[in-house]
C-alpha cells in the first residue's frame, strides 16, 4: 500500500485544519493514457464501500480498491515549493510518477 513520509502527513494535517468538514484523505491513481498516470489527493467527508482504509498518524487514508494495487511501492512526500510529490520506487526521486500541490 501507499507510503506517506512525516513532511506528507504534516502537510495533509495542516489542510485538514483548514477543512475540519473532511475528515478523509482520498487517493486516486488513473491512466491518463498508455504512457501516463495522474495521483490525485482530495478531502472528503466519508468512506466508499470499495475503499482500502490506512490509519496513518491520526490520518484516514482511503484509497479505491481498484487503485490500492498499483499503489504498492507508491510513496507520498510533500516538499516546497513542488507540493506532493508521488514516487516509485521510494528510493529514486528521478522515477516522479506525478506530483500534485494542494494550497
Amino acid at each position: 500500500m501507499l507510503t506517506l513520509t512525516d513532511a506528507a502527513i504534516l502537510r495533509l494535517k495542516a489542510l485538514m485544519l483548514e477543512h475540519p468538514d473532511d475528515p478523509i484523505v482520498r487517493i486516486t491513481l488513473t491512466d491518463l493514457n498508455d504512457e501516463k498516470l495522474v495521483f490525485s489527493i482530495t478531502l472528503e467527508d466519508r468512506i466508499q464501500p470499495d475503499d482500502i482504509i490506512r490509519e496513518c498518524d491520526g490520518l484516514t487514508v482511503a484509497v479505491s480498491g481498484n487503485s490500492a494495487p498499483r499503489m504498492e511501492g507508491v510513496t507520498l512526500d510533500y516538499q516546497e515549493p513542488q507540493g506532493f510529490l508521488f514516487r516509485h520506487p521510494p528510493e529514486e526521486e528521478s522515477d516522479l510518477l506525478g506530483k500534485l500541490s494542494l494550497n
